[in-house]
């Protein structure tokens, strides 16, 4: 399983890790110079959430931080692109919980 947000595309990027020595010009010093780049990855954080789709079907996602606390879901379906409102689905058999998601 690829560490990919499902709805956002957020996957984990390449960078680097700079080395620095010297005193910053504002405090006095001639300014710091870079003594060594080492490469490093940025990854992105995922979390596996269960969402109830608007046809009442459980759907397990890897969706990043960024997307969860948006609020707010678009998946491609066929042609089009649906979004609809992020609504956690309850594990187990929580009856009541499904009738007032469906009324």
């Amino acid at each position: 399983m690829s560490r990919v947000c499902a709805v956002s595309g957020r996957r984990t990027r390449v960078g680097h890790q700079v080395k620095r020595r010297g005193l910053a010009k504002k405090d006095g010093g001639v300014g710091r110079r870079v003594t060594g780049r080492s490469k490093r990855t940025f990854k992105p954080n995922l979390h596996p959430v269960r969402i109830l789709t608007p046809e009442g079907s459980v759907v397990t996602l890897r969706l990043s931080t960024k997307v969860i606390k948006r609020g707010i879901i678009t998946l491609k379906k066929g042609e089009k692109t649906v979004s609809y409102p992020l609504v956690k689905a309850v594990r187990g058999r929580n009856r009541l919980f499904t009738k007032a998601q469906k009324a």
